[in-house]
């Protein structure tokens, strides 16, 4: 649910799609600067992220960077849409618990790698307007590929079928994203799963249910 925010997969290994991708020295000299923007932002952050020094990474002049992304957050930006372009899936397991601790796994996985592009990515939305936008549009499309997670569930049994899939994939990956990039915790391989396990009771027992949420709106205490 990577790259925005920077869920699943890493954005620093998305690669895009075939029927996406622009052809010939196009699409070259594009891998090229997104890989160079990973790099230096992997190595000198948001602060130390240059137009110059990614053409000198990338080995491109700098006027065809210019005239491409126009500035640092045109680079950012095309990072997280590269990450977008993709054809990750999140896992089937089997099982409702399976399915989300194999996702948090991916996520934590991601977080703690160093340097973690994903956490540089979020930490540079904050300071671009055009990568805050990207980093929104990459969380749209994770939630929705990851909604899958709670139709396979429905359809085993295991939810009730009205269960909302954006709050339940919410409750069970949060946890993650508040130990890892907000308090910076030192990772815990039972994280991932203790989370799933939480998400997965509090859905069977019908937490996210959509009507319930619907009538909370239409008639407030």
């Amino acid at each position: 649910m990577t790259d925005a925010p920077a869920g699943p997969p890493d954005p620093a290994r998305a690669t895009p799609s075939p029927d996406r991708r622009p052809g010939g020295r196009t699409a070259r000299v594009r891998a090229q600067v997104l890989d160079a923007v990973r790099a230096e932002l992997g190595a000198q952050g948001y602060e130390g992220l240059t137009m110059e020094g990614v053409a000198a990474r990338a080995g491109v002049h700098r006027t065809t960077v210019y005239r491409r992304w126009e500035d640092v957050g045109g680079l950012l930006a095309d990072v997280l849409d590269a990450a977008g372009e993709d054809d990750w899936e999140p896992a089937d397991t089997g099982s409702l618990h399976g399915d989300l601790a194999a996702l948090n796994d991916e996520i934590q996985e991601s977080l703690v790698v160093r340097p973690s592009i994903p956490q540089a990515l979020m930490a540079a939305s904050f300071r671009s307007a055009r990568a805050a936008d990207a980093q929104r549009r990459l969380w749209e499309d994770r939630y929705a590929r990851c909604e899958i997670i709670v139709e396979r569930a429905v359809e085993r049994g295991e939810l009730p079928p009205h269960t909302d899939a954006r709050r339940l994939l919410i409750a069970s990956t949060a946890p993650l994203y508040h130990q890892l990039v907000l308090l910076r915790t030192a990772p815990d391989p039972r994280l991932p799963s203790r989370a799933a396990t939480t998400a997965t009771l509090a859905a069977a027992a019908g937490a996210f249910d959509r009507r319930a949420s619907d009538e909370e709106v239409e008639h407030p205490k």
